[in-house]
């Protein structure tokens, strides 16, 4: 931080297309301790000869006697030569007044031009307002100060299941929350089809019979019933099922039993009906959670976001779309089934017990993977409806680029009570909308707009809010650059914070901001507060997904949960006011470099391993993936040398390299594939054939003489992820004067 001090600067201003000086420029550079909202005021000398016409000092000057012309003997004259002296003397004082009180003017009469631009909405014009001077470090206290436990804990409220009245109740409080802060809250309406439990009677299992009754259920299952011999399949991950392969076990048409974690319960139904499965069972093995083995499940099983029968397009207003449906819907039945059901079944099962497998928590149980006479059967009973739902907005408009926003936002709808999983998302929210709002009253101007976010349908796959991205996708990954979620932010921590780890983890598909990331390509964020155990076992807060999601539940996992959440909104509001504060996104595109790294030498790999064994042919050359890699690398580490040679207090010159960092997401979206058959268009975090891990994996599946294995299909695949990353690289160089576009 520099000093406070003023410094002029005169600069000579050219006319376009003529190198001879015209005028003469003043610049006057006031800086604050922060260095962010420094004004730049330029005056032209005709601007200030006018003002020095009016001033007094001026229209003196102007009434001074002329000097006459006289001759050369008289100008040598001692007296005239005193004058003359006394004459130059006199201007000399005079021009300096009238240079220092035009200064002074400037200093109290221009604003910055840096800072008055806001845009146009059409409206007149409101006078030019400069933004005050709070430093990071007054900010940063005001919002401590104002965001407490009191006000947090005053703002929890239960959650209700989407679509209920309960949902639209709290919809409007929300809406009467936000209006009181001073805010034009809105709401945007869905009319969205999910899939409920029956509406009489329940889904059941049938084991060597006898039937159970299941209450829980996973929404967007197909329905009717399946019959086949059971397998015990551990977590029904794609290691697990290969595994079976390998002890030549075929799968068609057996009912998998699989334990509930490691995978969303939608990627456990994907894997089984790659290998023919003909129905899935999903139980929560006592080893994994921890409580009554009689609890119920909940969850869904769309492959996807959003409503799948709407698949890119979002469900407004009733609208009669042609039938559709996501591919992501599976074909074959899914059901949770309680541990004690789990138990019964597994009790009566034969055949082997894998090694390592048999690590569960079921008492009395020996770990088996079941014969082929071991017959069950599943029938899913569950109802298609059509729900009307609300997300609810409210919105700090920025003082300079109100049409660039950071979203922050949480789900308000759970299974069952939903502590942790929404209500103290959906708080701090409330808290962290009341906080900004009382902080502009006091002074506070941030430079971007804030839009806070409450979604529902969260709990059927992020469905509210993916119908919003579906609706404005193609403003909002122009103007929306990060996205902020609060979902889930407080899971368990029993030890004191100065003892919490901090750990990264790739996005998953289970996360409520993947599809803002994937989908949309807004850059986004997810973090959480969770037990150290839950993450060295890669296991999730045990109560998700059940109707035990409860305060006293979240307590019993918490050191303390007022403390931890007070702390999960300060991360949450410090992220967001530095975003909305800082003249330049502090978004680094250049580690996205290693990621595209690992990924090519991984493909490298299996190619010369393939092409040295003849299976893939030498002329697929991994020259052009290389090549748009370091087309990408190069970009990226310029883009930083730029940053780090930019006057960062130039706003103009911070907006465009802005622009090219917001591009970055959106520009790793595949153009290539629909987002109706793979919405997860993202090439490094999405998921599809588009993917540089989905052209890796099938490397792999040439390698293992599988019949999934095309050489075409894989050149393709090449092509089209290489063009990618090119495309990438040369939007983020900049101009397309400024690209090295070698391919």
């Amino acid at each position: 931080r520099e000093p406070e001090g003023n410094i002029d600067t005169e600069l000579a201003v050219c006319p376009q297309f003529n190198g001879e000086p015209r005028s003469y420029t003043r610049f006057n550079l006031t800086q604050n301790m922060e260095g962010d909202n420094s004004q730049v005021e330029m005056k032209l000398s005709s601007d200030m000869e006018e003002e020095a016409e009016g001033n007094g000092v001026g229209e003196h000057m102007n009434h001074h006697p002329r000097p006459s012309y006289v001759s050369k003997s008289s100008q040598r004259s001692p007296r005239n030569i005193c004058f003359m002296g006394i004459a130059i003397l006199l201007l000399f004082i005079i021009g300096y007044l009238v240079g220092y009180l035009a200064h002074r003017k400037a200093d109290k009469t221009y604003p910055s031009c840096a800072e008055d631009l806001a845009p146009d909405d059409g409206e007149d014009m409101a006078p030019i307002e400069t933004v005050p001077s709070l430093d990071w470090s007054d900010i940063t206290a005001m919002f401590k100060s104002k965001l407490t436990t009191d006000s947090i804990e005053k703002s929890l409220s239960d959650s209700h299941q989407a679509g209920s009245p309960g949902d639209e109740a709290l919809a409007n409080k929300l809406m009467g929350r936000f209006k009181s802060y001073g805010m034009n809250p809105w709401t945007d309406e869905h009319f969205v089809r999910v899939q409920d439990r029956p509406t009489s009677g329940t889904n059941k299992v049938t084991f060597q019979n006898k039937t159970y009754a299941e209450s829980g259920f996973l929404s967007y299952s197909a329905t009717g019933s399946a019959q086949g011999a059971a397998l015990y399949a551990y977590y029904g991950q794609v290691e697990d099922l290969r595994r079976l392969q390998d002890l030549r076990i075929n799968m068609s048409g057996r009912v998998l039993l699989v334990r509930a974690g490691k995978i969303t319960p939608a990627e456990k139904v994907a894997n089984a009906a790659s290998v023919n499965a003909g129905a899935v069972l999903i139980y929560p093995d006592p080893a994994d959670y921890s409580f009554e083995r009689d609890t119920d499940l909940f969850g869904h099983v769309h492959l996807g976001c959003g409503d799948p029968y709407t698949p890119a397009f979002p469900s407004f207003n009733h609208t009669q779309f042609p039938p559709a449906k996501s591919s992501g819907l599976p074909a074959i039945p899914a059901q949770t089934i309680r541990a004690s059901t789990a138990a019964a079944i597994m009790k009566g099962l034969g055949g082997d017990s894998p090694r390592g497998w048999g690590d569960g928590g079921l008492r009395d149980v020996v770990y088996k993977l079941g014969s082929e006479s071991d017959l069950i059967a599943v029938e899913v009973n569950n109802v298609l409806t059509e729900k009307k739902i609300h997300n609810v907005f409210g919105v700090i408009k920025g003082f300079i680029d109100a049409d660039r926003y950071v979203v922050i936002g949480a789900q308000r709808d759970a299974w069952g009570p939903g502590y942790a999983r929404s209500t103290v998302g959906t708080s701090l929210l409330v808290e962290l909308a009341r906080t900004f709002s009382e902080m502009v009253n006091n002074g506070f101007k941030p430079k971007r707009s804030v839009v806070f976010a409450s979604w529902s349908a969260g709990e059927y796959g992020a469905v509210g809010a993916t119908e919003w991205l579906e609706g404005y996708l193609s403003s909002l990954n122009m103007k929306a650059f990060s996205y902020i979620s609060l979902d889930g932010v407080v899971t368990g921590m029993r030890s004191v914070l100065s003892k919490a780890a901090v750990q990264m983890e790739p996005m998953k598909m289970s996360d409520p901001a993947y599809p803002f990331q994937a989908f949309s390509g807004i850059p986004s964020v997810s973090f959480r507060f969770t037990s150290l155990t839950f993450l060295s076992q890669d296991k999730e807060y045990p109560f998700f997904g059940t109707v035990l999601d409860t305060k006293r539940n979240l307590d019993s996992k918490v050191f303390n949960l007022r403390v931890l959440t007070k702390t999960a909104g300060e991360i949450a509001g410090q992220m967001a006011l530095q975003l909305v504060h800082d003249h330049l996104l502090r978004l680094n595109v250049e580690k996205y470099t290693n990621t595209i790294r690992s990924k090519v030498a991984q493909i490298n790999k299996e190619i010369i391993s393939l092409q040295s064994s003849g299976r893939v042919p030498k002329t697929l050359r991994m020259q052009w993936l290389m090549s748009a890699l370091g087309s990408y690398s190069r970009a990226s580490r310029n883009l930083n040398t730029n940053i780090q040679n930019s006057d960062l207090d130039d706003y103009e010159q911070c907006r465009i390299i802005n622009n090219r960092i917001m591009g970055v997401e959106r520009d790793l979206l595949s153009p290539y594939v629909s987002p109706r058959e793979n919405p997860f268009r993202h090439i490094l975090l999405g998921s599809g054939s588009h993917t540089l891990e989905a052209l890796r994996e099938h490397l792999v599946a040439i390698k293992e003489n599988s019949a999934s294995g095309n050489i075409d299909l894989l050149r393709n695949q090449f092509a089209l992820a290489t063009w990618t990353i090119q495309s990438c690289a040369n939007a983020l160089a900049g101009s397309v004067w400024e690209m090295d576009n070698e391919i």
